[in-house]
């Protein structure tokens, strides 16, 4: 018996050295919020790597800063509003995260004072840990903005008295960009590139479900891009594939950056990807730190 209890013990021990001691499976859930421009922006730039901190229990929100009334060829206002934020709860439903849209006209949104403490007060009332947005350089004065609303948010969101009808963030957050290829003043660079192959159907499902962008004859998508099939089908199925193209297209370009993290056999694989980069005025993780808050393995 002494023996055998001996053996037992012996095989516990080696099975609990085997767990990770601070994998993110086994931390306490981690609260992400997402902020994009319009109601597709976060869906597109990280609806994979959501649904990936949505599988493993964490809680993550998508927000828009407008209501992206004016995203459309054919419709606006009150109707195309509400289409949107039926598109992106649909999506939130497929991801199993949270969503919510602010009602700012679709091209107005400005860097205010009122802004800032909409976003600090979201960033608060979230208490997150990490916060995902655009970088303040791109073609649409929306994404700018959020850029900028959000870094200036960056200090105030642990200031006890600021927006003081919410509780301060214990810690600061980590604020990361969304990859983006504008070059002027500065390209991104990736300070993390995560694999969404396992989870690359339903930000596929995600986008299938906002046809007022990738779908509709008169989208902003199949109005705005070239040589856009005219046939129901043909057209949403193109549209999708140029989504799948530059999730492809990101795990190319940064592959040296998923080897880094996966692994040589695992890297070299991976389809899709996403990837952000870390601002400069939220926490600095290190990058030990940094590879446990994303949802990765090796």
């Amino acid at each position: 018996m002494r023996r055998l209890l001996t053996i037992v013990f012996s095989l516990l021990t080696i099975l609990l050295s085997a767990q990770p001691k601070d994998s993110l499976k086994t931390r306490k859930p981690l609260r992400i919020i997402a902020f994009g421009a319009h109601p597709d922006d976060s869906e597109l730039k990280a609806s994979g790597v959501a649904a990936l901190w949505a599988s493993q229990g964490h809680k993550v929100k998508f927000v828009a800063m407008t209501n992206g009334d004016i995203g459309h060829f054919k419709m606006a206002g009150a109707p195309l509003a509400k289409r949107r934020l039926a598109e992106v709860k649909e999506c939130a439903r497929i991801l199993g995260i949270e969503t919510e849209v602010l009602d700012i006209h679709d091209g107005e949104l400005e860097p205010t004072l009122e802004n800032r403490k909409k976003v600090a007060r979201l960033i608060r009332e979230w208490q997150a840990d990490i916060v995902l947005f655009h970088r303040p350089y791109d073609y649409h004065p929306d994404h700018r903005y959020v850029g900028v609303l959000v870094q200036d948010a960056a200090v105030v969101v642990v200031a006890p008295f600021f927006t003081p009808d919410t509780d301060p963030v214990k810690k600061n957050p980590v604020f990361l960009y969304y990859s983006d290829g504008f070059q002027k003043p500065y390209p991104f660079e990736p300070s993390i590139v995560i694999g969404i192959d396992e989870v690359a159907d339903k930000k596929w499902n995600c986008v299938s479900a906002m046809p007022s962008q990738f779908g509709d004859a008169d989208s902003w998508q199949a109005s705005t891009l070239p040589d856009i099939p005219k046939e129901n089908g043909k057209r949403e199925a193109y549209l999708l594939n140029i989504v799948k193209d530059r999730n492809a297209e990101i795990a190319n370009k940064y592959r040296n950056k998923l080897i880094e993290l996966y692994g040589n056999e695992k890297g070299s694989k991976i389809k899709y990807a996403e990837a952000f980069e870390i601002c400069e005025y939220g926490r600095q993780p290190s990058a030990d730190e940094l590879k446990q808050l994303f949802p990765s393995s090796k």
